[in-house]
């Protein structure tokens, strides 16, 4: 049975780097937002107008989902770090898997802040491809910090939190 993994978690959590892990170990196509959102749209983006982003958020991951389609008719398993900020961001995968007969699985990356900043500014200095997209400023990550809802008890019926503590690191 093919499987749908939804990862959140705050700017930092460690989202992309949770993803390559599992979809390696799983065979999954993992699918992150932010290369598709820096190829596409950086270069139009004039100022943080979350209406603008998130637009075009959507049309990408609508194309993302045509493409999860085809690979779950083919009996594979997908990965998707779209960012997933919000409950109703979310509820529309939720429902599409819902839909193709699957149960989705919220993978949520729960990280204190302060592990979060340091790894942005970790993340910005070495620029490592397999989870450099682009810059995340202290105004990126301050502007984003009051939109992301945590998933409920039922986001995570059939999900995992992951904690990380200052020891995991």
């Amino acid at each position: 049975m093919s499987r749908v993994i939804i990862v959140c978690g705050q700017t930092g959590a460690g989202k992309t780097t949770y993803s390559i892990k599992i979809s390696n170990e799983i065979k999954a196509v993992k699918f992150s937002i932010d290369p598709w959102m820096q190829t596409l749209f950086s270069k139009d983006m004039k100022s943080l107008d979350f209406e603008w982003m998130m637009e075009r958020i959507e049309r990408c991951q609508k194309q993302i989902w045509d493409i999860t389609k085809q690979i779950i008719y083919n009996e594979g398993h997908v990965v998707l770090d779209l960012g997933f900020t919000t409950k109703d961001q979310r509820k529309v995968f939720i429902d599409k898997a819902k839909e193709l007969g699957i149960s989705a699985e919220v993978h949520y990356i729960n990280t204190p802040t302060n592990i979060r900043k340091q790894r942005v500014i970790k993340r910005n200095m070495q620029k490592d491809p397999k989870v450099y997209a682009f810059e995340v400023t202290d105004q990126m990550f301050q502007f984003m910090e009051p939109r992301f809802e945590p998933p409920n008890e039922d986001e995570l019926s059939n999900g995992v939190v992951i904690d990380v503590s200052e020891e995991s690191k």
